[in-house]
């Protein structure tokens, strides 16, 4: 009995071991200890009750080269920091800009790109009791605060983001389940709005503000059932994917206010989501502990992955090992060199642009290109999961002879990409349990295990009321709703216009007010999940790729919140308050070795 305790004990000190590196193909990835950012006192933070941990990041353009900043809260506390990423040593007794709130808690927070500079940059800051606050963290200014009496919404901000290419209009959405269009320089009024239906279709519907003159907000979306867990923009601008507590995820044209597709989770709500770099796929994560990828062309799953043993957190694309072949493969001629030149160089461009030049809407039936991409998630069982999306997936109707798949193998040689693709005959039985079915052979190329291929040649699309199409900016859509709002273009670039302190500045203070119910229009049939699973929303277990991840790793004491890929490290964050980079591999300086070598279990238990 005792030997078989100690072995159990033992058992669970292993499992429990924090990893500080993981190996893949392209090399391997080191956490840099000396880049560790927190509070300056780095004592972990107890996070119980309190919001999840974010991390925004934003470039200055100073001329010092040392451009990017970060953000994070923890807590009640919202901390503005150089960001030295691989290069030196984090300074936490230093931070450009520290806020205190009183009576709310930060939730969430995005910069705009376009109009920051060195001298000041917008960012805009979400709360748990619905107020949304617009700040300058360089010139320490509090510019203006929206929702401030609550009066639009009551409920937790979800997820706040700057509307792609505009200096003003800001997307917010809430755990009341509707999302809201801001101008930052209109206010909200002294009255709850009053609304007026514009567009409506199935489980969403949309409204404009009526008033006199006008108000914030300039358009409510009111969405699925229950919380809006986040949104994500398209990298071109023109569509919106959401994901919802009911466990839908639904993608809208942004710019017509119609729904493009929808899919559903395998069971609980979805909680993350992102789009591929050429916008051509979404990822999603949520309550049923898996990734699930959606082909934005075709509007179906054609893969889920199965790593986490609980809800799925954040889910990201990875811009700089995603690689994408537009030439006929078998032309490639270069040396790996070459390549490795040309895919670094893509993830660049990638990152910096916001529309893709690889996106290709209309041709559905064209020939695939190589194509490798690379996503990975994080999740509250404190795992860092990366994951490969190949060819064989993508077009599993395709023979592998035709098509080479590539990843960017950074500064380290991986093993040929020519595995072929071994299919199982045994199926899973429908539930969560299925994604560790025993007997099937793994790939070592994509590590995909393609139960079924009777849903590859499947395009049929879910019946929505939008096309595949944007409708040029919002404008058309606005305009056959209130004239007032024909103005208004998600893409002009206006100039700033400084506001005056907000007298409440850093406290929210005591608020209490009315606020609009949310029109409910998803009925129960549709998300009863045994009327969902087995159709083209919901495809069951064995119906579609089931992929493994290429890495699982358990790097956090406590659940995970963050996941960004930058180009020459990943950052993530756990609830505990410490946002971790990860060198890429190669990226790493000698002199840094000696510091990145001890454990931060180490660290945190002298």
């Amino acid at each position: 009995m005792l030997i078989s305790k100690m072995a159990a004990e033992g058992g669970g000190k292993e499992m429990n071991e924090i990893k500080t590196q993981f190996t893949t193909r392209e090399g391997v990835y080191k956490l840099l200890t000396h880049s560790e950012y927190s509070r300056p006192n780095r004592v972990p933070f107890n996070s119980q009750g309190s919001n999840p941990v974010k991390v925004s990041f934003v470039n200055v353009n100073d001329q010092s080269g040392n451009g990017d900043r970060i953000c994070f809260n923890v807590g009640r506390e919202l901390y503005f920091y150089i960001y030295k990423g691989v290069r030196k040593a984090a300074d936490l007794s230093k931070p450009i800009d520290k806020r205190i709130y009183k009576g709310t808690q930060p939730t969430c927070h995005d910069f705009n790109h376009l109009t920051a500079t060195a001298e000041s940059v917008s960012l805009l800051v979400g709360f748990s009791a619905g107020q949304v606050q617009l700040i300058d963290p360089i010139k320490k200014e509090t510019s203006k605060l929206f929702n401030e009496e609550r009066l639009i919404d009551k409920s937790r901000v979800t997820c706040v983001k700057w509307v792609p290419g505009s200096e003003s209009l800001f997307l917010v959405s809430h755990a009341s389940g509707s999302m809201y269009l801001y101008n930052v320089e209109h206010t909200c009024g002294t009255a709850a709005p009053h609304y007026q239906l514009l567009k409506q279709g199935d489980s969403y519907s949309v409204h404009t503000c009526k008033s006199k003159s006008t108000r914030n907000p300039l358009l409510k979306w009111s969405v699925g059932d229950g919380a809006l867990n986040e949104f994500a923009f398209s990298p071109d601008g023109k569509f919106l994917a959401c994901v919802s507590q009911d466990g839908f995820l639904r993608v809208f044209n942004f710019d017509a206010v119609e729904l493009h597709g929808t899919m559903k989770s395998y069971f609980g709500g979805l909680l993350c989501v992102c789009w591929s770099p050429d916008g051509k796929y979404i990822v999603a994560g949520g309550e049923d502990d898996l990734v699930t990828v959606w082909s934005f062309l075709d509007c179906r799953v054609i893969a889920r992955g199965h790593g986490h043993k609980s809800w799925v957190s954040v889910v990201a694309f990875d811009h700089y090992t995603t690689s994408v072949e537009e030439s006929d493969p078998m032309e490639f001629s270069g040396s790996d060199e070459d390549f490795q030149d040309q895919v670094v160089q893509f993830g660049r461009d990638r990152a910096n642009s916001t529309q893709s030049r690889l996106s290709k809407r209309n041709s559905t039936d064209s020939r695939p290109v190589s194509v490798t991409y690379r996503f990975g998630s994080v999740g509250q069982d404190t795992q860092l999961c990366l994951w490969d999306l190949t060819e064989d997936i993508l077009f599993p109707h395709l023979p592998l002879s035709r098509t080479r798949t590539h990843t960017n193998v950074m500064n380290a040689t991986g093993p040929p990409a020519g595995a072929a693709i071994i299919s199982s005959s045994n199926t899973t039985n429908g539930n969560n349990d299925s994604a560790n079915t025993p007997g099937v052979t793994t790939l070592p190329r994509s590590n995909s295990l393609p139960h079924s291929a009777g849903t590859a040649n499947s395009t049929a699309k879910t019946s929505g009321t939008g096309g595949g199409t944007g409708g040029g900016i919002m404008d058309s859509a606005i305009a056959t709703g209130v004239s007032k709002f024909a103005t208004l273009s998600l893409h002009d670039r206006k100039e700033r216009h400084h506001d005056k302190d907000h007298k409440r500045n850093h406290s929210m203070g005591h608020i209490s007010s009315k606020s609009s119910d949310k029109l409910n229009l998803l009925s129960k049939s549709k998300t009863d999940p045994a009327k969902t699973l087995g159709t083209l929303l919901c495809p069951r277990m064995e119906d579609v790729p089931l992929l493994e991840p290429l890495i699982c790793k358990k790097i956090a004491h406590e659940r995970l919140t963050v996941l960004i890929f930058l180009e020459d490290c990943l950052v993530t964050a756990c609830q505990e308050g410490f946002i971790c980079t990860w060198a890429r591999p190669g990226k790493v300086k000698h002199s840094h070795d000696a510091s990145a070598h001890f454990s931060r279990n180490d660290e945190l238990n002298p």
